[in-house]
């Protein structure tokens, strides 16, 4: 994997939230990824921001455009130093909300990128990264 361009952004507002879903948007177009692909990346984008803020109490997203192979892809981190996910098998049940929303945030996000991958230690934070290939 080559690394072709990254960068990072604060979530610590609704504003951030915006900015990253703009961000995305134009990076996924720069990789060439369908409008498709683009909606669903930016759509899980949207999601987790709002997590990172609301749950995680704010944190980052690191974003890398990435080469393997002969795919060009984006992959988007989002990590916070919040309470963390004491069950993530109940987090990651299609229904379930921690919240007032329709529980579709992570399982949502997760169904609409090629990858998903999520850590998080009660306690100490939570990191989740998607990646969209074109």
């Amino acid at each position: 994997m080559n690394i072709k361009d990254e960068g990072t952004r604060p979530i610590r507002s609704e504003q951030d939230i915006v900015m990253a879903r703009q961000l995305c948007r134009k990076l996924a177009q720069d990789c060439g990824l369908r409008l498709v692909a683009q909606t669903k990346l930016v759509t899980a984008v949207s999601e987790l921001a709002r997590n990172t803020l609301i749950h995680g109490g704010g944190g980052d997203m690191h974003w890398l455009i990435i080469d393997e192979g002969m795919r060009q892809g984006l992959r988007v981190v989002f990590s916070d130093q919040g309470p963390g996910i004491p069950d993530m098998d109940l987090a990651m049940t299609d229904g379930w909300t921690s919240g007032n929303g329709l529980g579709l945030g992570l399982t949502g996000s997760k169904r609409l990128v090629n990858e998903f991958e999520i850590a998080t230690t009660p306690g100490e934070g939570t990191r989740i990264s998607i990646t969209q290939w074109s």
